[in-house]
């Protein structure tokens, strides 16, 4: 297994991303890793290395390109730290629905091309505000994207016109979805508005609540990280990319 860190043309510049083969850089299905707010950094890419070593070729793209030059944010103090947490905030409206669908365009092209992917079946999973992204992905590209999962998601069902949910009549994969037991993030009464849609839309999917656990719970190194949680999370991504991308 290997990372490799490139720039990834797209229509409106170029993405830093980094790359990750499976073990023994053999041709292995592809997942699209979408990160959470805090962004790229060293504990992220360790995640992106361990779905990697479980069988995937893995790409996390940086979606903040646009935005201008992004620090590496320490989880520990971002909240605590007006400057760093202004510069984040700054840094997520830089991230938007039509940016994000043209980006995974260009993610889906690279993986198309990249000769350590094997077939056309792709999946992705998202953290935080890359939720979002990854239900937008399945949505927009419902021929590529098999598996979606949103982990702790953000803004999955609002009342905004361009809301990921009113996407889901689109997907043709499969979909979990992650909820943390307490997440402040969430609106009254939006996830039993995307479970409705969900369950509307007539596609396999799974709504699952980690009660107890905050926001953040699995992402390596927040400050709400819980460590049952993140593994039960694992168990069920990788059950899921192993079932839809075979």
């Amino acid at each position: 297994m290997s990372e490799t860190a490139f720039e990834l043309k797209t229509a409106d510049g170029a993405c830093p991303c980094y790359a990750y083969t499976a073990p023994g850089d053999r041709p292995a299905p592809a997942v699209i890793l979408f990160m959470d707010g805090i962004g790229i950094r060293p504990d992220l890419r360790a995640m992106a290395e361990r779905l990697a070593s479980n069988g995937f070729y893995v790409l996390l793209p940086n979606l903040y390109y646009r935005g201008g030059p992004t620090p590496v944010f320490d989880p520990a103090t971002l909240m605590q730290d007006p400057v760093q947490r202004d510069r984040m905030m700054q840094l997520v409206r830089s991230v938007t629905s039509t940016g994000v669908t043209s980006d995974t365009a260009a993610c889906l092209a690279h993986l198309s091309a990249a000769p350590k992917v094997k077939g056309s079946r792709v999946g992705c999973v998202g953290y935080c505000m890359g939720g979002s992204v990854a239900l937008r992905a399945a949505a927009n590209y419902p021929d590529r994207i098999a598996a979606a999962a949103s982990i702790h998601g953000a803004g999955l069902a609002t009342d905004l016109p361009d809301s990921p949910h009113r996407g889901l009549p689109k997907v043709r994969g499969a979909v979990y979805v992650a909820v943390a037991g307490i997440d402040p993030w969430l609106q009254p009464g939006e996830t039993e508005r995307l479970h409705a849609e969900l369950e509307a839309s007539g596609i396999r999917y799974d709504v699952e609540e980690y009660p107890g656990v905050q926001h953040g719970f699995a992402a390596n190194g927040t400050p709400h990280y819980d460590r049952a949680a993140a593994e039960r999370h694992w168990d069920r991504i990788l059950a899921l990319f192993r079932a839809e991308l075979s």
